[in-house]
């Protein structure tokens, strides 16, 4: 069910006229005086979907022990202060308001419950009604008081702004992850090693994604600082290790792959591919686990396996034939083709391809625009999404780590990397 954009005229007792216009800002205009406590605040969804009681809830209160009741004067200024906020309080802190001046001006809640599917008039009577027996000059207290401190969070908020370290979390060396405007992007962060993997970068890129699981951001971004989406693994994680120790760096390499394959498996909200430039080896098997992929035009992705004496991973065996057929995923698992953008999304494993040089500001413009839809909607629909082959996909995930561990060991590999550290020599 869907209320009306400009329907629900509050009747109850309080005498006041609440309107819900179409634009979505939430209106009470006074009848005589009546009720004040919500005066132009243009946040307030027009639509609610959900077909059954809200529930509202129990709002506490806590006296402190030098309280001293505000005035008259204090209550209408905090009311003036009230239109002056610019930002979002959030819908559950816009009905404490309401309920609170209600209580102040009103005393205990006196109107009649309304209908289960009356959900805008329900809600603000639950909230009402929860305050019980506050005394008036309590509630014009707590009214005056959350004002005060939406205010101060506000200005507070506004000076986090200026700040060119916005949203970074600290915590990090070889990714930079910043939050902001509901947006949490991990960057792979050492472009002078053009974004390979060493073994910190792989921790710490599994617990960004376990941070960002678990904040307040509607979606994740993951890209690259500088030329390179990412080179892949650094094979460097194979160097300097002693004869003995082989069969350890394997098992443990095979353990860390397998956790951070996991947590892309796992990931609970949309999780979105910026590829700036050219990927390679784990880099570009994992974009099949992300919801979308936006890459630059002159990105390139690249997996060579074989080349490398190696296997696929990041559930590329089971994804990339299930998204552009066996026969395109046998030449790039198999015969290391090199895919180009445009390549990449004709094959269904990019989604989009932009030109580099609005790259940038075309595909973040899109990004906001998803990060200000409905955050459990959309977190619920890629679970939804998920839970269809996320049993399947942590057991493809076993299967190529199990397989992985057994040719890191190998003569071929070995033999490989080798191989490839005496041309980089020679260059």
């Amino acid at each position: 069910m869907i209320l009306q954009e400009r329907a629900d005229i509050c009747r109850g007792r309080c005498g006041c006229s609440c309107y819900f216009p179409s634009g979505g800002s939430w209106f009470f205009y006074p009848a005589g005086g009546g009720c004040q406590a919500l005066i132009t605040l243009p946040w307030m969804p027009v639509q609610q979907r959900q077909a059954q009681a809200v529930c509202i809830p129990t709002i506490h209160l806590h006296m402190t022990a030098a309280t001293m009741q505000v005035s008259q004067k204090d209550f209408e200024k905090a009311q003036e202060q009230l239109k002056l906020l610019k930002k979002d309080p959030g819908n559950e802190t816009k009905l404490k308001l309401y309920a609170l001046f209600k209580q102040a001006t009103e005393g205990p809640c006196n109107s009649p419950k309304p209908g289960m599917l009356d959900f805008v008039k329900k809600a603000k009577w639950d909230a009402w009604n929860s305050l019980g027996s506050l005394s008036q000059d309590n509630a014009r207290q707590k009214y005056t008081e959350l004002v005060s401190s939406l205010v101060s969070a506000e200005s507070a908020g506004q000076k986090k702004d200026a700040s060119p370290e916005e949203g970074r979390h600290d915590g990090y060396e070889t990714i930079l992850v910043t939050t902001k405007n509901n947006i949490t992007k991990i960057m792979f962060n050492r472009p002078d090693r053009k974004n390979a993997i060493n073994r910190k970068m792989y921790r710490e890129i599994i617990k960004a994604l376990e941070e960002a699981g678990k904040d307040d951001s509607t979606i994740a971004v993951i890209t690259g600082n500088g030329d390179y989406y990412s080179s892949g693994n650094d094979l460097d994680n194979f160097t300097n290790i002693q004869p003995g120790e082989m069969e350890k760096m394997a098992k443990d390499g095979a353990v860390l792959l397998k956790e951070f394959v996991g947590h892309f498996i796992d990931f609970p909200k949309p999780l979105i591919a910026v590829v700036n430039g050219p990927a390679i080896g784990i880099c570009v098997t994992v974009l099949g686990l992300c919801d979308i992929v936006y890459a630059s035009d002159r990105a390139t992705f690249h997996s060579p396996f074989s080349q490398l004496g190696q296997s696929p991973e990041g559930c590329s065996s089971y994804l990339f034939p299930k998204i552009m057929g066996l026969a395109k995923a046998n030449e790039i698992l198999l015969f290391n083709k090199k895919l180009t953008a445009a390549e990449a999304c004709a094959q269904g494993l990019v989604t989009e391809v932009f030109p580099d040089r609005t790259f940038e500001k075309e595909v973040w413009a899109r990004l906001e625009a998803y990060a200000s839809l409905p955050k459990n909607s959309l977190a619920v629909s890629k679970q939804l999404l998920r839970s269809v082959e996320k049993e399947k996909l942590h057991a493809v995930n076993s299967k190529e780590c199990e397989v992985l561990k057994e040719r890191w060991l190998s003569d071929e590999c070995v033999n490989a990397i080798v191989s490839f550290f005496q041309k980089k020599s020679k260059l």
